[in-house]
């Protein structure tokens, strides 16, 4: 079997070679990576990985960001130019992780007539300091309740992984993928995602930036709250808002909607030296050995995809009630004589 993951990124050197390693690691044979107008670092690194063949790299520099567009034609290239059996497509914040063995292993246990799995993100909180984020970011939002407010970066959601096919198309946010002859396998999933998109003030800023930047539309309630601040001339303050202090550290894992989660830590460190470089992905040792989860890991994976499928709904309702106050507003507008929205 072979294992290709999609990577579409922009100024990532904080963490794109933890994510490469990671996953090179985890049972991934190749990378298939956009890299879109990146200046801080991240083009070199890619890079450097491309010419010992872990990476395939593409460069684009338009403008705007054409996401799915993008996704999907990486998606296919895995599929025609690697001969790929399955492929996950990821952000660099993104760290994927199978219920035990490897990625490889739990995604060919998938049975036959079935092409999509879905894992389910599980945030992890901003920490202050000035430790490197995977050492300092150990503790996540345990999801006890659908998290619905569109201007919170911490709502239910889940991306997807699908068997390798030409015809793929990658849909939005990568959380669902059409064109399929295989159906999703719903009801269980072999993999999480452990997800780390802000991590430092410079770098949420930064990446809030870049989004309201090259997306023609799609300016999603945080963004548009960072946005608004970043106007205001305080780039950091979205950042500073959502931080977690000390205090509410230990208040949040007392009440429990903390969990401490130092799995990706410890991998990371496992995948270092002693000078604090990262090991070579083709070397045999050390290898990551994902272990099973316990029965309480496993009911807390089981209500997060529960509270999962109700905030979809809740979605499909809000989104149902502004197309009809919408059409509501058209409609007055044509009696009264007003423009239309």
């Amino acid at each position: 079997m072979k294992l290709a993951m999609t990577l579409l990124l922009r100024d990532e050197a904080d963490i794109v070679e933890a994510h490469l390693v990671y996953h090179l690691k985890a049972g991934v044979d190749i990378v298939i990576a956009t890299d879109h107008r990146s200046s801080d670092g991240t083009t070199e690194i890619l890079e450097s990985y491309a010419r010992r063949g872990y990476v395939h790299l593409i460069r684009r520099e338009d403008e705007r960001i054409r996401q799915s567009e993008w996704v999907t034609h990486m998606a296919r290239v895995a599929a025609t130019e690697h001969d790929a059996d399955w492929v996950i497509n990821s952000d660099a914040d993104e760290f994927w992780w199978p219920r035990e063995a490897s990625l490889k292993q739990v995604l060919a246990a998938v049975p036959r007539g079935y092409g999509v799995v879905s894992a389910v993100s599980r945030p992890f909180v901003p920490r202050p300091g000035s430790e490197w984020f995977a050492e300092r970011m150990t503790a996540r939002l345990a999801l006890t309740a659908p998290l619905n407010d569109p201007a919170t970066p911490y709502r239910h959601v889940a991306k997807v992984a699908h068997r390798g096919d030409p015809r793929v198309v990658v849909q939005q946010g990568n959380h669902h993928v059409s064109g399929l002859s295989d159906r999703e396998l719903t009801g269980w999933s072999p993999l999480e995602v452990l997800h780390f998109p802000l991590r430092t003030s410079v770098q949420s800023a930064g990446k809030h930036e870049n989004t309201w930047t090259a997306w023609a539309l799609n300016l999603r309630g945080d963004i548009a709250r960072a946005r608004n601040v970043f106007e205001k001339g305080r780039p950091t303050a979205f950042y500073e808002r959502v931080v977690v202090d000390d205090t509410t550290l230990g208040r949040g894992l007392e009440d429990g909607w903390l969990v401490e989660d130092t799995r990706l830590r410890d991998a990371l460190r496992a995948l270092r030296d002693a000078s604090g470089h990262f090991v070579d992905p083709s070397g045999g040792e050390p290898q990551l050995r994902f272990e099973s989860p316990s029965f309480a890991e496993d009911a807390s994976r089981a209500l997060e995809s529960v509270l999962l499928a109700e905030a979809h709904g809740v979605r499909l309702q809000r989104r149902a009630d502004e197309l009809a106050a919408r059409i509501d507003r058209r409609g007055t507008g044509a009696v009264y004589g007003s423009a239309p929205p």
